[in-house]
C-alpha cells in the first residue's frame, strides 16, 4: 500500500508548468491544460531514468490510438526536471504524441503531495511514480504505487488506466516485426496490425539486424516475419490468416 493519498474527486492544483514547443519554452498554467478535456498524466522520477525509458513511456506510447479512440485528448509525461531535458527525452524516445511536459520547480509535484526524496539515487527531490485521469481540471481517479523497495511499477502503466477506461474491451497482445524499409509485403503487414489495432514493435534490416539474423530466428530468409507473444506467426500471409481466425473466434488465437 501507498502512503501517498488520492486525489480523486478534487480539483488540480493551479500552478505553472513548462514545455518546450516551436523550439522555445512555454509556460502552461494547468488551469489551461486541464480546462474541458480529458486528460491522462503519467508522472514519473526522472527523464532517461531506467524503468522511465524502458518501460512507462514505450506502454503509453503502444496506447495511444487506444486512448483517442476512448475519447482521451492529450496523454502527459510529467517529471520534475527541466523542459529542455523533457525535449531531449522525448526525442529520444521517438515519442510524438506524448507531450513531455516539465514541473522545473516541483511545485504541481508538491500540490499534489507526491513528492519523494531520491537523493540516495542522486535525482534529489522527484516525483512518486502515478498516473491519473483528469477531467475538465478534476481528478477522476489515480494510481499510485505502493511504498516498496527499489523502484515499483505495478499500478501506473498504461494498460492499467486502459482496463480502467474500458474494462471489458479485450486486446490483442502486441507484435514485433522484422521488416525492411521499402518492402511492399511489409507496409502490408504493418497496414494490417495497425487496421486490427495489434500494437508492434518493427527493427528493420540494416538496424543492428541482418537477413542472417531474420532466418536464424525464425528459418525463413525473407520479412517480414512477425512474432506474437514471442512465437512466430509469419510473414503478411500468415498474419492475415491469424487475424482472420482471431476474429472469427472473437479472441486472439495463440500464435503457432
Amino acid at each position: 500500500m501507498t502512503h501517498r493519498e488520492s486525489r480523486a474527486g478534487t480539483q488540480i492544483p493551479s500552478v505553472e508548468l513548462a514545455e518546450f514547443r516551436d523550439s522555445s519554452v512555454e509556460h502552461i498554467k494547468t488551469d489551461d491544460l486541464f480546462a474541458g478535456r480529458r486528460v491522462i498524466v503519467f508522472a514519473l522520477p526522472g527523464a532517461f531514468t531506467p524503468t522511465c525509458s524502458t518501460l512507462h513511456v514505450p506502454g503509453y506510447l503502444s496506447r495511444l490510438s487506444d486512448f483517442h479512440d476512448a475519447g482521451i485528448d492529450d496523454i502527459v509525461c510529467l517529471s520534475v526536471n527541466d523542459p529542455y531535458v523533457m525535449e531531449a527525452w522525448k526525442h529520444a524516445e521517438k515519442a510524438e504524441g506524448i507531450r513531455f511536459i516539465a514541473d522545473p520547480f516541483g511545485e504541481f509535484t508538491a500540490a499534489m503531495g507526491m513528492s519523494v526524496d531520491h537523493r540516495d539515487a542522486s535525482l534529489g527531490t522527484r516525483s512518486w511514480r502515478y498516473s491519473m485521469l483528469v477531467d475538465n481540471g478534476k481528478v477522476e481517479t489515480m494510481f499510485i504505487e505502493p511504498d516498496v523497495p527499489g523502484d515499483p511499477f505495478e499500478v501506473s502503466d498504461a494498460d492499467t488506466m486502459w482496463k480502467y477506461l474500458r474494462p471489458n474491451h479485450k486486446t490483442a497482445p502486441p507484435a514485433f516485426m522484422l521488416a525492411r524499409h521499402g518492402c511492399p509485403h511489409c507496409a502490408r503487414a504493418k497496414a494490417l496490425l495497425n487496421d486490427n489495432h495489434i500494437h508492434y514493435e518493427a527493427v528493420h534490416l540494416g538496424e543492428g539486424v541482418t537477413m542472417q539474423g531474420v532466418k536464424a530466428l525464425s528459418g525463413a530468409a525473407t520479412v517480414p516475419q512477425i512474432f506474437i507473444e514471442g512465437r512466430l506467426v509469419g510473414g503478411a500471409d500468415q498474419l492475415e490468416a491469424y487475424i482472420r481466425e482471431r476474429q472469427s473466434v472473437g479472441s486472439a488465437p495463440e500464435a503457432q
